[in-house]
């Protein structure tokens, strides 16, 4: 039995399910390819995803394909309602807008009950709970970077109990979901909730990873003046190659005006670095937790909050001073807009579906180990997304694949 917000925006969901997959014709391509073959028939498939209507696609996908899917939303303010209200007419689902700590968990708890065999998951909360309880699974899948992090950290602490393809390893994933998509929504995000000018404005990126990578491109295409904060070496060298300005969070704090936080890292803005900003400074963050800014010490220690606009919180410090926090420092571009593109999600959900398939398959012969994704499937991917873009590329000769395996000249 579905538990979401409200049964009567299931029309509406149509309307953008349809819409999404207007625009994600590779995901199509694949859903039609095995949807005649039922490869997942009698899979009990374990789904804890951003609700969206571009997740709505990977669903009806899995779907066609056989499997008998649970849905729980995999943030408590991402999911779009009316795309839960939807899918709950197709399967089971578990989400809904606004949910607290505790029914976000009751709603994984519940995906669980269903006594699933594979997982797709985004964040690893799916994994982890599974984990705890023990649940008897033959193979899952990671969507994101956090995600990745904490299922490599099982593994490394001998607690992994199945095999796990990291999705969000793919080529065909980081390269642009990571980039392109995220780089987008996260501006998106900011415009939708702030509704100010980017022109000019001071923006500190935290991370230059490739989230970090796509969020300083895109803030900069929109004549924005734009800092990058990194502590790896390597990524500081390479965004001031790029021609960004790289420096500490303590120093970009006195003279930023946006600051977007794209690490997957904890209190990468902390409280110390928040109470130099200028008065009005706007936080937001790109990642999957709401940890990258230390929001639990700057609530605790203001003197009031109130909502601002929707999605925006005007928070006041002990210095008099005041911070507008996006979205509650979750995940801006998924609390504050729509998320990911179609174009982009069609790769990253195709690499999802794809590696369910190859978990069916092959989980007999794989260990308890984090996978990277089959290089057969990124290219599968790669060539399904290029005819859907109509776009046609050479093919290397006989002559150019020997002289590519050979040492001589």
């Amino acid at each position: 039995m579905s538990k979401i917000a409200d049964a009567k925006l299931a029309s509406e969901g149509e309307k953008n399910f349809r819409w999404a997959r207007e625009h994600m014709n590779a995901l199509n391509a694949l859903s039609e390819k095995y949807g005649r073959k039922k490869p997942l028939q009698g899979v009990v498939l374990g789904v804890c995803l951003h609700v969206t209507k571009e997740t709505s696609v990977l669903i009806d996908t899995l779907l066609k394909a056989g499997a008998d899917v649970r849905l729980a939303g995999a943030n408590p303010l991402s999911t779009q309602d009316d795309i839960a209200a939807y899918l709950a007419t197709r399967t089971e689902v578990w989400a809904w807008r606004g949910q607290s700590a505790e029914e976000y968990n009751w709603c994984i708890k519940k995906v669980l009950e269903g006594k699933p065999s594979q997982l797709i998951d985004d964040g690893a909360d799916l994994h982890v709970a599974a984990t705890r309880a023990r649940t008897r699974i033959v193979g899952g899948s990671e969507e994101t970077t956090t995600g990745v992090v904490r299922v490599r950290a099982l593994e490394k602490e001998g607690k992994l109990r199945y095999p796990i393809i990291a999705v969000n390893d793919a080529q065909t994933k980081f390269l642009f979901d990571n980039r392109y998509g995220t780089g987008q929504s996260t501006i998106d995000g900011i415009l939708r909730s702030t509704a100010l000018l980017l022109a000019g404005k001071r923006i500190v990126v935290v991370g230059y990873g490739w989230v970090g990578k796509g969020v300083a491109k895109r803030a900069r295409g929109m004549d924005a003046k734009v800092t990058v904060v990194e502590v790896d070496p390597i990524k500081a060298i390479e965004a001031h190659l790029d021609g960004f300005e790289v420096t500490n969070i303590l120093d970009a704090a006195r003279r930023g005006e946006i600051f977007i936080t794209c690490t997957g890292q904890k209190n990468v803005v902390p409280y110390s670095a928040i109470e130099k900003m200028n008065d009005g400074a706007i936080l937001a963050n790109a990642g999957h937790f709401d940890v990258e800014i230390d929001v639990k010490t700057l609530l605790s220690k203001s003197k009031a909050v109130r909502q601002a606009r929707p999605h925006v919180d005007e928070v006041i410090l002990q210095n008099g001073k005041k911070v507008f926090l996006v979205g509650k420092g979750r995940i801006a571009n998924l609390v504050a807009a729509e998320g990911h593109p179609p174009e982009v999600m069609q790769m990253s959900f195709a690499n999802q579906f794809l590696a369910a398939l190859y978990l069916r398959k092959n989980h007999t012969k794989m260990e308890n180990h984090v996978y990277g994704v089959p290089e057969e499937i990124e290219k599968e991917i790669a060539y399904s997304t290029l005819d859907s873009l109509g776009i046609v590329i050479s093919e290397p000769t006989e002559e150019q694949t020997a002289y590519a395996q050979s040492w001589a000249l």
